[in-house]
């Protein structure tokens, strides 16, 4: 059930980048993907890229599919929204460092997913030694 409450928030967060003006993130998204491509990606298709990237995350979450592949793509990507904290401190922060704005409260709640996400990342606990035997 975990898995699939995040699939959903990442379907419900994702699809509303669809419509531009509509995502409480959507400057934030656009200038933090224009810092890290460098603004070799013009703003409407990083966004569209995203949204499509976010809602892709949440089916695989729903469906229970490439499971690993997609925790650890998740956690990539939950770890990139982190970046704002270090290149909009204004926009993060009312009072540096404990002083959360709402985006920085918005920020700051993915650690909560990513732990989420290590909780139901699958763990293979048996260990095979040389001769492929399983302990």
């Amino acid at each position: 059930m975990l898995g699939i409450s995040i699939g959903l928030i990442y379907i419900w967060f994702g699809s509303l980048k669809f419509f531009p003006g509509v995502s409480p993130a959507d400057s934030l998204a656009k200038q933090t993907i224009a810092i890290l491509t460098f603004e070799l990606i013009p703003e409407k298709l990083s966004v569209l890229i995203l949204a499509l990237f976010e809602v892709m995350i949440g089916v695989f979450l729903i469906v229970n599919c490439k499971i690993k592949f997609i925790i650890r793509i998740a956690i990539i990507h939950l770890m990139l929204t982190f970046v704002p904290i270090l290149f909009f401190p204004k926009i993060s922060f009312v009072s540096a460092p404990f002083v959360l704005t709402l985006v920085g409260q918005y920020i700051v709640k993915n650690l909560v997913i990513i732990c989420a996400l290590f909780l139901i990342y699958p763990v293979d606990y048996c260990h095979k030694d040389k001769r492929g035997i399983i302990d």
